[in-house]
């Protein structure tokens, strides 16, 4: 098994269902309501876990009932959270708006996550006996930076999800094996709105960019040869909460079992189609079996 270590966030996601998000100033009434557990770390550690990795989540979660329901949802998904801090005060929260397109727009209160700003002792042992580290940026980017320099220090190969989208330091940068960003974080990292001029602009930062197109697929570019598209597979959306995750996890899994990048891609996009086809975050990553069948269809 491959064994993944996630450095990052976890968020109630507490989520709203509307035919059309509503403008501003505009008031409209939606038809559900959902508590789900989320944040980009503990969706990458759940959907790493479900693809088929040996996963241990670093992150903090409130001493609420929102922190001690997100810690039974990370273990229930066969994630360990030795490393998961209890932090005085509320868990992190996303509020999330998911339209009948099946989009959303999100607003991500902090919380206990906010507290993450540094390694703690023993953190980097931890980061050293990983075969890949996930990083993403709902966290303070201090802690960021040292899971990345860690993991360099140790030839852990990492990967940034540059989401929240933010500029990025050089520091981090220098530390980020692959980098994989969404069409909108690629445009915010280079100024350059073409996605195959964006992943070209940051191969002077990072040796390796997948930039996520969606229903298109993604692109990857590497230095030294020419850009690949992979295809999504063509399915219906019903919420794409969290589908980058979805990806990104399985990918780490992909990769980590050694294989070669176009079929790490194809994997990771059939696992992405499953959950875009279900409701919720974190509850509509699917499990091997389930990417494997849609892999081989």
């Amino acid at each position: 098994m491959t064994d993944i270590v996630v450095l990052g966030s976890t968020n109630m996601d507490l989520v709203t269902y509307v035919t059309k998000a509503p403008q501003r100033g505009e008031t409209v009434t939606g038809r559900e309501f959902r508590t789900v557990p989320g944040g980009k770390g503990a969706n990458q550690a759940i959907a790493a876990a479900r693809a088929g990795g040996d996963v241990l989540m670093i992150g903090a979660v409130g001493n609420d009932a929102y922190g001690t329901h997100l810690r039974s949802t990370l273990e229930h998904s066969g994630v360990d959270t030795d490393d998961l801090r209890t932090a005085e005060g509320p868990s992190g929260t996303a509020h999330i708006v998911v339209d009948d397109e099946g989009g959303n727009a999100i607003v991500v209160i902090p919380g206990a996550n906010g507290t993450l700003d540094h390694l703690s002792p023993g953190d980097e042992g931890v980061i050293a006996s990983a075969d890949i580290l996930l990083l993403q940026l709902e966290i303070p980017l201090p802690a960021v930076v040292a899971g990345a320099q860690a993991a360099r220090r140790h030839d852990v190969r990492t990967v940034l999800t540059p989401s929240p989208a933010q500029p990025l330091p050089d520091e981090l940068l220098a530390a980020v094996d692959l980098l994989v960003p969404n069409e909108h974080e690629a445009t915010t990292l280079t100024g350059r709105t073409d996605p195959r001029e964006a992943a070209t602009a940051l191969l002077d930062r990072v040796p390796e960019v997948v930039v996520t197109l969606g229903a298109a697929g993604s692109l990857y570019v590497t230095r030294g040869a020419d850009p690949l598209t992979v295809p999504a597979p063509k399915v219906t959306a019903v919420d794409s909460t969290g589908a980058g995750d979805t990806f990104v996890g399985a990918l780490a899994v992909a990769l980590g079992e050694g294989r070669p990048m176009p079929d790490a891609l194809a994997w990771a996009a059939a696992a992405a189609a499953l959950s875009v086809q279900r409701e919720g975050a974190s509850a509509s990553m699917p499990y091997r079996p389930e990417i494997e069948a849609r892999y081989a269809s």
